[in-house]
């Protein structure tokens, strides 16, 4: 049995139409004004850059904070679905941004390793806004974000080994090495996942306590939902905006690294959400699952590829590229599992 969509507010009913204008307004400010990016790379410390690390705090702190997170372990006692999640995410996924990498930038050996790169870690970030508007199980998203985390954590460093220093030679390609400590790994997912995760725990429990869950749930959430929102159309502006004469000066690049960047989205989405589907998953649970496996680790990618090859690498512009594409195509995706609802469940 269907249910009915929850009616949308302004802002959300339109948000692909203000995807589109934010990115457009990100482009025309990085190519009439040069010097944009100079600007915006002024408010950067280390390999991290400030007014994109607000725009990404902002925009996750509203999902989390509607986590009940005392149903997680509930959520999460479904062996099943999250032994398909973790393969598919874990195990597919890097093998087939690798295996497209090389069919389509082999090249491009700059671009073919940003895109490898992309592709060792499931997202942690934007995957909370893309549940929140496919109207995913929050809970389940909170708990796959903790146990992604840290696998990223303990595994991303032996997965960049083996992809590009191992794997890479048997496709006739030099072998890269990549020097990146777990501290550093564990500062960029503390930093995007865990000062958000610590914000909405502290609301829950001072203003439940203090105000109670009515006013919480009826003044509080929808005050701050659209943050969210509008922290992501921020986030898309500065981003177009960084690399804005570059995306217009290299088009066909731009064009390059999108195709297996799409290509991926679309695999990953519709294996996750079949498989998923198969196995007994609710559509709720189907588009937390579906998304996880869709989405990449870009803010992970693009630290990395700064820290390792430089600012101005062919490999940190396809990190940067990765969530410009990732951003359009993951909305199409929301409005693709709205329509494998009505048709499958």
């Amino acid at each position: 049995m269907t249910q009915q969509r929850k009616k949308l507010s302004f802002l959300d009913k339109y948000l692909t139409l203000w995807i589109f204008l934010a990115m457009g307004i990100g482009i025309s400010i990085g190519y009439f004004i040069p010097t944009a990016d100079d600007f915006i790379n002024s408010f950067s410390s280390g390999t991290t850059n400030i007014p994109l690390a607000i725009g990404l705090l902002l925009m996750m702190y509203p999902p989390l904070t509607k986590v009940e997170f005392s149903k997680i372990p509930k959520v999460l006692a479904k062996p099943k679905l999250l032994l398909i999640s973790f393969f598919i995410t874990w195990i597919i996924g890097p093998m087939l941004m690798f295996l497209l990498a090389v069919t389509f930038l082999k090249d491009y050996p700059d671009y073919m390793t940003g895109l490898i790169i992309i592709g060792l870690a499931p997202c942690i970030a934007m995957v909370i806004v893309w549940n929140e508007l496919a109207e995913g199980n929050r809970e389940l998203v909170a708990g796959l974000v903790g146990i992604n985390s840290l696998l990223q954590v303990l595994f991303f460093s032996l997965y960049a080994y083996f992809y590009l220093e191992i794997v890479l030679p048997w496709f006739g390609i030099k072998a890269l090495k990549i020097d990146i400590t777990v501290a550093e790994i564990a500062k960029t997912v503390g930093i995007y996942l865990g000062i958000p995760f610590a914000a909405a725990v502290l609301s829950r429990t001072i203003l439940l306590k203090t105000k109670g869950e009515v006013w919480f749930n009826t003044k509080f959430l929808p005050f701050i939902s659209p943050i969210t929102l509008i922290s992501l159309l921020f986030t898309i502006i500065v981003m177009f905006s960084l690399k804005g004469a570059m995306i217009v000066s290299i088009p066909m690049d731009v064009v390059r690294i999108a195709i297996p960047l799409v290509i991926f989205f679309a695999i990953m989405f519709l294996t996750m959400f079949f498989v998923a589907k198969w196995s007994g998953a609710k559509y709720d649970e189907n588009a937390t699952l579906s998304f996880t496996a869709s989405g990449n680790n870009f803010e992970l990618a693009i630290a990395v590829s700064i820290a390792v090859f430089g600012i101005n690498s062919g490999q940190a512009f396809a990190g940067v590229i990765g969530p410009l594409v990732e951003v359009p195509a993951l909305i199409l995706m929301v409005q693709l599992a709205f329509w494998l609802k009505k048709k499958l469940y």
